[in-house]
This record gives C-alpha cells, sequence and structure tokens, in this order.
C-alpha cells in the first residue's frame, strides 16, 4: 500500500494525525503530483483549517489546471463560507473537468439555491437526482426548486417520493401539506401537516399551517 493509499484509509478511520503524515510524505516523494496535495487540503478541510485547505487546493491547480477534485474540495470550502459565488465559480469549473458526479451538481445547485438562483439551482439538483435518485437531500431541495417555481404537481411527486425513501423527513410533509393546500386539497395538507408534526412536534411551520387549515374549515 503505498504512502497516499494509507493516508487515505487513516482519512477514513478519523485518523486524522497519521493521515497528515502519510500525505506529508507522499508529498514529499512526489511533489509535482496535485493528487497528494488534494488529500490533504481534503484532511484541512475536515478538520477546520479551511485557509490551508484552500492553499492545498491551489496549489493542486498551480501543478495540474485540469484537477477537477482540486476545484471541487476548493469549492466546498467557499461554501462552508458562505462564499457562494466563488463556490458557484468553482464547482462549474470541476464539471467542465468533467468531474460529472451527483456531489458536485447537488453542491452546485445549493449554491446557486442560497444566491437565490432558482432555475440555476433547479437544473443542477435535477442532474443531482438523475445521477443519484436514492439521494434524499437532493431530491428534497429539487422539489422545493420546484414549489417555489410554482411547478407544484412536479414538486409534490418529489415530495412524496421523499417520504417514500425517509418516512421521518418533517420538512418533506410539511412542504407535501403547502403543496395540498395551494391545489385546495384540504384534507391531505391536513394529514401532511399532522405527520410533520407527529414526527417533530416543535415544527412550527407545520403547527401553523394545520392552523390555518383547521380556522378554514370551521
Amino acid at each position: 500500500m503505498t504512502m497516499m493509499e494509507q493516508g487515505i484509509q487513516h482519512m477514513n478511520e478519523q485518523q486524522y494525525e497519521e493521515a497528515a503524515k502519510c500525505f506529508t510524505a507522499a508529498i514529499e516523494e512526489n511533489p509535482k503530483d496535485p493528487t497528494g496535495y488534494i488529500n490533504f487540503g481534503n484532511l484541512l478541510g475536515i478538520v477546520g483549517d479551511v485557509e490551508r485547505s484552500l492553499a492545498f487546493f491551489d496549489k493542486a491547480i498551480e501543478l495540474d489546471e485540469h484537477a477537477a477534485t482540486a476545484y471541487y474540495g476548493a469549492a466546498t470550502i467557499y461554501y462552508k463560507k458562505d462564499q457562494f459565488e466563488e463556490a458557484v465559480k468553482l464547482f462549474r469549473k470541476a464539471v467542465m473537468e468533467k468531474l460529472d458526479e451527483p456531489d458536485v451538481h447537488f453542491m452546485l445547485g445549493m449554491s446557486y439555491y442560497q444566491l437565490g438562483s432558482l432555475p440555476h439551482a433547479l437544473s443542477s439538483l435535477k442532474r443531482a437526482v438523475e445521477l443519484n435518485g436514492d439521494d434524499v437531500d437532493a431530491r428534497f431541495h429539487y422539489g422545493l426548486c420546484l414549489a417555489q417555481l410554482e411547478q407544484v404537481d412536479e414538486a409534490l411527486n418529489e415530495f412524496r417520493q421523499v417520504v417514500e425513501k425517509d418516512e421521518n423527513h418533517a420538512d418533506a410533509f410539511f412542504n407535501l401539506g403547502v403543496a395540498y393546500a395551494y391545489k385546495d386539497q384540504v384534507q391531505l395538507a391536513l394529514d401532511s401537516f399532522n405527520k410533520a408534526l407527529d414526527i417533530q412536534p416543535d415544527h412550527m411551520l407545520a403547527a401553523n399551517g394545520k392552523k390555518t387549515i383547521e380556522n378554514a374549515l370551521k
């Protein structure tokens, strides 16, 4: 097993000091290989040393301007720092460098979502769901985008699939309730708000939705 492989194993086992030693050795052995810098950047991101993490990703990109995973790693750091415009730029660069992975499209979609750019978010989140239909989080946020763009029937379909995969997803049940209420399907809306409250009794939005429906039925 190479030093790089040992480092990745240590990182996966949360043995971060040992991982750092292995990645350092790997970089010393092959200082022109961007992979060592990328892995060390990922490690530093995990432990919260974000500025040094960015420096390692920058070094990897300096060595190989087509290093897609370096752009992705740096983008995730900018996302954590709430610098969403920079995150978008780098996630897009990762996609342009052929990193066509569900996580990349999901994070790009979430960056657009945070910026309020819903059509762009919708496109990226749709791609994430296409690549990994079991990603509940991606599907939920895809549904949110559809709902906020008033594509309610399509949003309903996504939220239904979310609760099929995760029957304890209170927010999905709440949004189902909102969508049913929008379509004047009052009993289904009430049932959905009640389900959200069964899962999360302090879900204030669901409680308000339930109260609104019950008052309308009086």
